[in-house]
């Protein structure tokens, strides 16, 4: 859900006049159908782990890769992807990138085995990495400045709408087992709103490059996904592998190998100006602090939301459809909250709403934690209604404005770049965190449990895991007294008389 909030800041642009009035929009509902396909793909999967755990017998580390191998594929590419699309056309690598997504949505729903549906995902947020950075792109190529608020109004409900249907529909469709297809129509229902997304963006969507494309900087993309492999595999694994030597050397190493990509960077940036990482944006004391938030804030939503499906279908024994309907008051909390930070907390108080929103969120977390031991095994959807809602006000408070607080103080001119970044670090803090699910809730369950002991196990498991949530927001909440106390609205160029540069920087994730 953040990473779209991530992306949606203007950014200058030369780009083409937009198309025809009625083709324009034409070609805003197609970036928008694909922008909603990816959040709800991202969302539904959560719902439908239990059902692939056991229908495909997925092992621990199979169940936590099918989410995380799609969270590192789509973190790692992100930036590439965005670079492509300014070297070769955001129309050609979007129609790539839905393709590509749209076929292995079919590779995913028609999976022979759980490492078949975990090389599709990795796979799907590949593909997904080519298409995202294009959607704001393309909007921005086709709409003009004075227009493109009203664009991004639409964009946020869109967010809003993929956080509160993508649970309820794979809930559904698990449910319904369609055909005895069990959990393979959440992905096959990719397929006929792909291809039709392709065919009418092939026509509608209008071509558009930057005026000044960034050569693409492999050896960085290499050594970030290096990185992060040798960070995430051991963790993910480790439990199951009995924590091996090699597990502590491989993690460690990957210190060594982000060293190398500083090193790497500082030399790229001084030969030809196009690093795959701006370092420079680090000198900025805010953006730095709000990419610690970002990254930190990404590995709390990566724990929570993997082990809450675990703890209420497997723990509580719940169907998807009850499951998907308890996260309801979340999600349209999530919604309502973002929309009032936004567009009047935010111009009011400033940074002290979002150090209220980790607050808010951490104190839903106790309370959630309270609950579940209170309550134990005989908890109700409804019992839960409050705490989910003090967690989504929470979250509802920080997602929406954090981007732009982090990118207030960033150089007009590194617009484009900080904010493909700050995307990129809240993948990575997510897959991250889906890594440590294996060490903060999987670690606190027996190898060989009874029936009996099932429910139990994960519901002590669950909460040990909350403990670990509400200690990140109150980290995050420290983290936060370095962003700007009153963020400035300037990326669409609010500063007057400010002297335009002779050439804009391109647009990294547009």
């Amino acid at each position: 859900m953040g990473s779209y909030l991530s992306l949606m800041t203007p950014k200058d642009s030369t780009l083409a006049p937009p198309a025809a009035d009625r083709a324009r929009w034409l070609a805003l509902a197609i970036v928008m159908t694909a922008a909603f396909m990816d959040l709800v793909d991202v969302t539904i999967v959560n719902i439908a782990i239990p059902s692939i755990e056991r229908s495909a017998h997925a092992s621990v580390s199979q169940i936590q890769w099918i989410t995380a191998g799609y969270a590192l594929a789509f973190a790692a590419g992100l930036i590439t992807g965005g670079r492509l699309g300014d070297i070769h056309g955001r129309k050609r690598l979007f129609l790539l990138g839905i393709g590509g997504f749209t076929l292995a949505s079919a590779l995913c729903g028609f999976a022979a085995n759980p490492e078949m549906l975990v090389a599709s995902r990795i796979l799907q947020g590949g593909m997904a990495a080519l298409m995202v950075p294009q959607v704001l792109s393309i909007v921005h190529a086709t709409f003009p400045a004075h227009e493109r608020g009203k664009v991004f109004g639409l964009f946020g409900a869109i967010v809003g709408l993929g956080a509160v249907s993508g649970p309820l529909l794979g809930a559904l469709l698990t449910e319904w087992n369609l055909f005895g297809l069990e959990w393979r129509p959440i992905f096959l229902i990719n397929l006929p709103v792909g291809v039709l997304a392709w065919l009418l963006g092939r026509r509608f969507i209008t071509e558009s490059k930057a005026p000044r494309a960034m050569k693409l900087d492999l050896v960085g993309v290499a050594l970030v996904t290096l990185g992060l492999l040798m960070l995430l595999y051991p963790l993910t694994r480790g439990r199951e592998l009995g924590w091996p030597l090699w597990g502590y050397c491989c993690m460690a190493g990957s210190l060594a190998v982000f060293a190398a990509l500083v090193s790497y960077e500082k030399r790229k940036a001084a030969r030809d100006g196009s690093p795959l990482v701006e370092l420079s944006l680090f000198r900025v004391k805010s953006f730095a602090a709000g990419i610690a938030v970002q990254t930190v804030f990404g590995v709390a939503l990566g724990i929570f939301f993997l082990v809450w499906t675990l703890y209420m279908q497997i723990g509580l024994g719940w169907s998807p459809l009850r499951a998907g309907l308890t996260g309801v008051p979340f999600s349209l909390a999530v919604s309502t909250a973002a929309g009032l930070s936004v567009q009047q907390l935010v111009p009011r108080f400033g940074r002290k709403v979002l150090q209220a929103g980790a607050l808010v969120m951490g104190a839903g977390v106790l309370l959630y934690l309270a609950e579940a031991r209170h309550y134990g095994l005989g908890i109700a959807s409804w019992q839960m209604a409050l705490p989910l809602v003090v967690m989504g006000l929470g979250m509802g408070l920080i997602v929406a404005p954090l981007t732009d607080a982090v990118l207030s103080e960033v150089p007009r001119e590194h617009a484009g770049s900080a904010s493909g970044l700050i995307n990129t670090v809240q993948q990575m803090g997510n897959a991250l965190g889906l890594g440590l699910v294996s060490v903060v809730f999987f670690g606190e369950i027996g190898d060989r449990l009874t029936q009996a002991q099932v429910g139990p196990a994960f519901v002590h498991a669950f909460q040990h895991a909350l403990w670990w949530v509400a200690g990140i927001m109150g980290v995050i909440f420290l983290l936060m007294s370095a962003l700007p106390k009153r963020p400035a609205q300037h990326v669409e160029g609010a500063e007057a008389g400010a002297p335009a540069a002779e050439e804009p920087e391109p647009a990294l994730v547009p």
